[in-house]
Formats: C-alpha cells, structure tokens, sequence
C-alpha cells in the first residue's frame, strides 16, 4: 500500500511521548549537532565548511530528512529498557550515485508536497521499509546538518513506537538491507571502531559501529556516536582501533568478528 493510498495522518511532534529510557536523548537532543562535531576531525570540518559555503554560492544546497526510529517496551519489566530497543538502519543499494553501500537512517530528499521534515522523513521511510507510519510518534527534530558531496542539508527526526510493525526492502535498486539493530549492539565497545578513508588521512577518521551485517560510519555512524554521548549510554571504548574503510567493510563482508 502506497503511502498515498494510506492517507495516514501523521502524529505532531511530541516530545512527552518518549518512554522513560528514550528521555535521556531526547532531553538532551538540542546538544546532538554539538556532540557530532566534536568528534569530526578539524580537517573534516573544515572540509565540510568550505563544501557548504561552495554549495550555498552555486545554488545547489537540497532539503532532506531522515528517520531515527528507536522502537521498544514503554514500560520495560527490568532494567533501563535499552536491552530491548533497536534502532531502525538501512543499507543503501550498491548502484547508486551517492553513498553507494552506506549503512543510513531510511529517508531522503524533499519533496515540493511535503510538509515539514517530519513528513519527508515518514514518506520516505514508509517507501524504503514499507514501515506503517501511522504506527510511529515523532519526537523531536534536530538540528541541520550538511552532508557532501551530495549537497543535502539533513534534519534527522527522532521517533518512537513501542512496536514499528514489520520493515523490509520495498526497492532493491534504492536498498540492500533494512534491519532494526538492538540498540545494545551500538552500545557495545566491543563493536566500536574508528574508521577512515584512504585517500584521507588517518587523523580523519570518524566513530563507526562495525555489525554482523553492516558497517555503520560516516554521518550515520557520526550521529549516532553523538546519541549516545549526549544521552549517556556510551561506554568507554577503544577510540584507538583506527581502521581503513575498506579493510573494515572486508570484515563484515566476511561476517565480521563483533557481535551484537
């Protein structure tokens, strides 16, 4: 079913909805940008300075937004509730033109009927996942982010539904995988590299979560660190385990040596 043909009406931001183990990140979800450009090397912001302003001049800036779906018990029966979360991650297809192969949040550009970034993020997510929106609540949103060389200035939403329903890739020429990754797999330090281009210097490299099926870097692993900083579910981890973006995508290719 389209999303057209759902005529689901979405549901306002609101932030009081978030269970109780969720409050921590989204309390704290006005200092997420901070926290993500902490850990972006001064060579990469610089980077992303120049690119940003470049793309201001040449008129080529484009409006986006993405889903960050966190699903879960409300109430969970013991501990923190993050045991029994995940997170909602895709991994984009292979053929296309920007971030081929990229773990990412489900969404995408925005469109001239849409709304807000809330309706980009929850159209685009229902087209990637097939995901019934209407069982979602938006939270909150966060603050702009420009990611080249695409040219996107991306407004992340957060959300929650204590049970999202069933995902799936809906176009394998957009998406490889759809997956809801337990939230404890992020958490892990065990899972938790530093990872690099090769054609960057090694001073470059970005926090990434290295999965049974994916390799989570780049702004989607850039935000994500930055979540669990600002929410205080970070652990220490060995920020010392730099690696190559190719040899890291070798190990989950080969099925990787974390686990979740």
């Amino acid at each position: 079913m389209s999303w057209a043909s759902e005529g689901s009406e979405l549901a306002p931001l609101n932030a009081e909805a978030a269970p109780t183990w969720l409050k921590p990140l989204v309390d704290n979800a006005k200092d997420i940008k901070r926290a993500y450009r902490r850990r972006v090397s001064p060579e990469v912001l610089a980077m992303l300075t120049a690119a940003n302003k470049k793309a201001a001049v040449a008129g080529e800036r484009r409006d986006a937004a993405v889903l960050v779906l966190f699903s879960g018990p409300p109430e969970p029966e013991s501990g923190s509730g993050l045991a029994e979360a995940d997170l909602l991650v895709t991994v984009r297809a292979s053929t296309l033109r920007h971030h081929a192969g990229q773990a990412a949040f489900p969404g995408g550009a925005a469109d001239p009927g849409d709304v807000d970034p809330v309706h980009t993020a929850l159209r685009e997510a229902n087209e990637e996942t097939g995901i019934d929106v209407g069982r979602l609540q938006p939270l909150t949103t966060l603050e702009r982010m420009f990611i080249p060389p695409s040219g996107f200035h991306v407004v992340p939403v957060l959300a929650y539904s204590p049970d999202p329903g069933p995902v799936t890739v809906v176009d394998e020429s957009e998406t490889a995988v759809v997956a809801r990754v337990p939230l404890r797999a992020f958490v892990n330090p065990e899972n938790r590299i530093m990872v690099y281009r090769k054609e960057n210097a090694r001073r470059s490299a970005g926090p990434a979560f290295l999965l049974n099926e994916m390799l989570v870097w780049g702004f989607t692993g850039q935000v994500v660190s930055a979540m669990l900083d600002v929410a205080g579910w970070a652990q220490p981890w060995n920020t010392d385990d730099v690696r190559e973006l190719e040899d890291a995508m070798a190990l989950v290719r080969r099925g990787g040596d974390p686990a979740g």
